[in-house]
């Protein structure tokens, strides 16, 4: 059986025309563009990497934190869970799924 998380259909969705896939990892599913992983599946939660304005930004909404794989761990860096009312608004998802993808295409590989 394949994993899919709860909310797969909805990213996929939502990032058409971004040239991704996805590959399973941990105790979820990484989403990339090209080669650079932009947001993290896990359940029903979405993770999404943003740029330091956008990550700060995202954290002020309601519902909104740090993403973490499991209860204990360390937050993934520049991940924020996304709060189920954004991922509920078809609008305001793609729009924050677009500044993930955007800020890590744009990124710079250390």
């Amino acid at each position: 059986m394949v994993y899919r998380p709860v909310r797969y259909e909805q990213m996929m969705k939502a990032a058409e025309g971004l040239d991704v896939r996805a590959r399973r990892m941990f105790n979820g599913m990484g989403v990339y563009t090209g080669e650079r992983m932009f947001a993290f599946l896990m359940g029903d939660e979405v993770g999404l990497k943003l740029g330091p304005a956008d990550y700060k930004q995202a954290l002020t909404l309601p519902g909104a934190g740090p993403l973490r794989t499991e209860p204990d761990a360390e937050p993934m860096n520049e991940y924020v869970r996304m709060p189920k009312n954004i991922m509920d608004n078809h609008e305001s998802f793609i729009d924050w799924v677009q500044k993930s993808a955007t800020y890590v295409q744009n990124k710079t590989m250390n």
